[in-house]
């Protein structure tokens, strides 16, 4: 009689330990919006005025290199 509470609680333990790691969700996959198109065409506008910037320094500092 005396084993068995002892008994209960290893059992009860027992089960407890063996459960699987909760899986984890996968995160959702994004959504299409009207604005996607938009934020690309901005960044692709960025990207130019990059390379115009670059191009425009390199032609300054020839200009500065020529006239001195």
């Amino acid at each position: 009689m005396k084993c068995l509470p002892l008994l209960l609680c290893a059992c009860a333990l027992g089960a407890c330990s063996s459960k699987p790691p909760p899986v984890e969700p996968k995160p959702p996959t994004p959504i299409s919006t009207p604005f996607d198109t938009l934020r690309a065409t901005e960044q692709r506008a960025r990207d130019v005025q990059k390379v115009v910037d670059k191009a425009a320094e390199q032609q300054r500092k020839q200009i500065d290199a020529e006239s001195q």
